[in-house]
């Protein structure tokens, strides 16, 4: 049988990568191939504009790598590539989902879902790029952001060599945990949460338990794509 592999498009950044987080092989139940973009960074692709020419290059160039090492699927550890999906996707001749966001059209029909509340690195930025967006309007859906988490923007929504090395998992979650609830109680009508941040798979758990809602994330994604490559051609 053939040994169908992962290929994941990892920023280049120095905060720990936790078990959950989309950069970290031990989150996944197969063989992963992993291609660090050399000098694009957190900053780099959390905004609210399209990537440089320079940089989309080398994301795509870095796909080309992965597939000709193997992989099966490609994924990145950031979905505010959502922007350059088209650009990546066609580099290369394997399934791409840069971002979770991907996932949005399927999770509302599939649900029936009146609103889906997305966790995001930056929610002004994020709002930004619904505005230009055709396929999510920034009026249906409710948008909670980690930029005023100290631990998280600290370790991640920083320059490379300003991150912190050391991540403080706890106070990431409690912070996901308080404003998820909050938002519940201000909006009942939220059916689903959608995490766009490949950093905060770790938490799904407990979102999970404290909301009573599914939660969708890049993992998802993954399941998806590497479920179409699980027999031989």
């Amino acid at each position: 049988m053939t040994n169908h592999k992962l290929g994941i498009l990892m920023l280049d950044t120095q905060f720990p990568r936790i078990l959950g987080d989309a950069g970290n092989p031990d989150t996944y139940p197969m063989d992963v191939l992993i291609q660090v973009v050399k000098g694009v960074s957190s900053l780099d692709v959390v905004n609210d504009q399209s990537l440089p020419q320079e940089a989309c290059q080398k994301f795509m160039n870095a796909a080309q790598l992965l597939e000709s090492q193997g992989a099966s699927a490609i994924i990145s550890t950031c979905g505010f590539l959502f922007k350059e999906q088209e650009k990546i996707e066609q580099a290369v001749d394997v399934p791409v989902m840069v971002s979770s966001l991907s996932l949005y059209g399927k999770i509302k029909t599939d649900l029936g879902a009146k609103k889906i509340a997305i966790l995001t690195a930056s929610k002004s930025d994020l709002s930004a790029l619904f505005n230009f967006s055709d396929s999510i309007a920034v009026d249906e859906v409710e948008i909670i952001g980690m930029e005023n988490c100290k631990a998280f923007s600290d370790a991640i929504l920083q320059e490379k060599q300003k991150q912190s090395t050391i991540l403080n998992a706890d106070d990431i979650e409690q912070y996901v945990t308080s404003e998820v609830s909050g938002l519940l109680q201000r909006d009942p009508n939220i059916d689903a949460i959608l995490i766009e941040c490949g950093n905060l798979p770790p938490y799904i758990s407990t979102i999970k338990s404290v909301t009573d809602l599914p939660v969708y994330s890049i993992l998802d994604g993954v399941d998806l794509m590497m479920s179409g490559t699980a027999s031989d051609r």
